[in-house]
């Protein structure tokens, strides 16, 4: 790169974020420990900026990298890109290394980016995993406006298809591009993956709370009234939903996320927006705001309401009306058992204290981080130094409580390190 290139690219990206690469196997949930992983700008791939490796938990250490000003994701520009990209490879012995381009840091943020690895294929001898290309972020990329739809659509309640409840799937179907496309691949991807990978495909992890958590909503309860409805199932499809902005919301395969959406997702992920007397699940249209208009929530305006001190429930009766409310579902699937309703601490005895401990037992044997702990149904010291571990391990918060999204990451942690191979393509 001329230097004088260099000088300007170093003053655009003035500010700084975070970056963490968690790598794991694509047979069973198995961290990879020792990986070796580079980290270059995606205009200067060649040249390497970072070079580290995973620890026995399959997890970098934290890495600060140039970022644009903070400014440039609080304010609408087509101009300004308000976040640095970054190309990410992953060699370990005895799996195929994996190339990731286009890693989206924003300024004082937390990326977190999961790397897949795929046992190497002794029988040919060559690498066969695809590089994974993060495509822009839909309020700064080019991308078609989101078709109309009705908020509740008609269904025939007493088909066999139809949900007779709203229930959280353990996973979702996604169609990696528009319905009719043949050819693209579907995906098999836990919900919570799924909704935190939308979220910070659709907004800025830099915005208020509130206009976080509002436009998480929305993004749920759309995701919710396709699942409720076998949308796509009723017309023929053998998929949930498609990362085609024009009928859904942007799913990017293979890319980053950040550490304040994903604790926000783990934290609300069973809830969804719904009127008086409606069961399914509002089907809550979206859109920019700037360069597109739509009926429904302006994700450029929920920001400018938070910055006003509006709450999430405000924002979100402001643009689809004051019966809107916020609802739970009645079941969340794949678990092996529903949180208790309070929460887990030092001195607490029973059944979910000895589920727990047992699951936690059973993923350390993967994560060896965490500590083994006696399994006698009683929260004591031991058990609350495990839930620590457990929490810096997965990105919580350091209590050694057990409150509700720590109860249901354990639980998917569980039933992942349990399963012999995650579901296909």
């Amino acid at each position: 790169m001329p230097e004088s290139l260099k000088q300007a690219q170093e003053t655009v990206l003035r500010d700084r974020g975070r970056l963490e690469i968690n790598v794991t196997s694509t047979v069973g949930l198995l961290p990879i420990r020792e990986a070796t992983v580079t980290i270059s700008y995606t205009g200067e791939p060649d040249r390497i900026i970072e070079s580290i490796t995973t620890n026995e938990s399959g997890q970098t250490e934290t890495v600060t990298l140039p970022a644009p000003p903070l400014e440039y994701s609080l304010e609408s520009s087509e101009s300004q890109q308000p976040y640095s990209e970054y190309n990410i490879t992953v060699s370990a012995p005895g799996y195929e290394p994996v190339t990731v381009s286009g890693t989206e840091i924003l300024s004082d943020e937390t990326a977190i980016q999961p790397i897949r690895m795929e046992p190497t294929n002794l029988d040919t001898g060559e690498n066969t995993v695809d590089p994974v290309v993060i495509d822009p972020h839909t309020l700064y990329g080019d991308y078609p406006p989101k078709i109309p739809e009705a908020e509740i659509k008609p269904v025939d309640e007493s088909g066999e298809i139809v949900l007779s409840r709203v229930v959280v799937p353990e996973y979702v179907v996604v169609h990696n591009g528009p319905p009719g496309d043949t050819r693209a691949t579907n995906y098999y991807v836990k919900y919570k993956d799924y909704i935190k990978n939308v979220v910070s495909s659709e907004i800025y992890a830099t915005w208020p709370e509130s206009a976080l958590y509002a436009n998480t909503l929305a993004i749920m309860s759309f995701t919710l009234n396709r699942v409720y409805t076998e949308w796509y199932r009723n017309q023929g499809y053998a998929f949930t939903i498609t990362n085609s902005t024009a009928y859904d919301q942007k799913w990017i395969y293979g890319r980053n996320i950040y550490s304040n959406i994903d604790y926000l997702v783990n934290s609300v992920f069973a809830n969804y927006l719904s009127r008086p007397g409606v069961r399914q699940p509002i089907f809550t249209s979206y859109c920019d705001g700037n360069r597109v208009s739509c009926e429904g929530l302006s994700q450029w305006g929920s920001k400018y309401l938070a910055d006003r001190g509006y709450s999430a429930i405000e924002i979100l009766r402001y643009y689809y009306g004051s019966d809107m409310f916020i609802n739970t579902a009645e079941s969340i699937s794949g678990i092996p058992s529903s949180f208790s309703g309070y929460d887990l601490t030092i001195g607490s005895t029973g059944q979910k204290v000895l589920q727990l401990q047992q699951q936690l037992n059973r993923i350390a044997q993967n994560y060896p981080a965490i500590p083994t702990i006696a399994a006698d149904g009683i929260y004591g010291t031991g058990t609350a130094n495990a839930v620590r571990v457990f929490q810096r391990v997965f990105n919580l918060p350091e209590t050694g409580v057990v409150d509700y999204p720590t109860w249901y990451e354990i639980s998917s942690i569980y039933v992942g390190v349990t399963r012999i191979a995650e579901p296909g393509t």
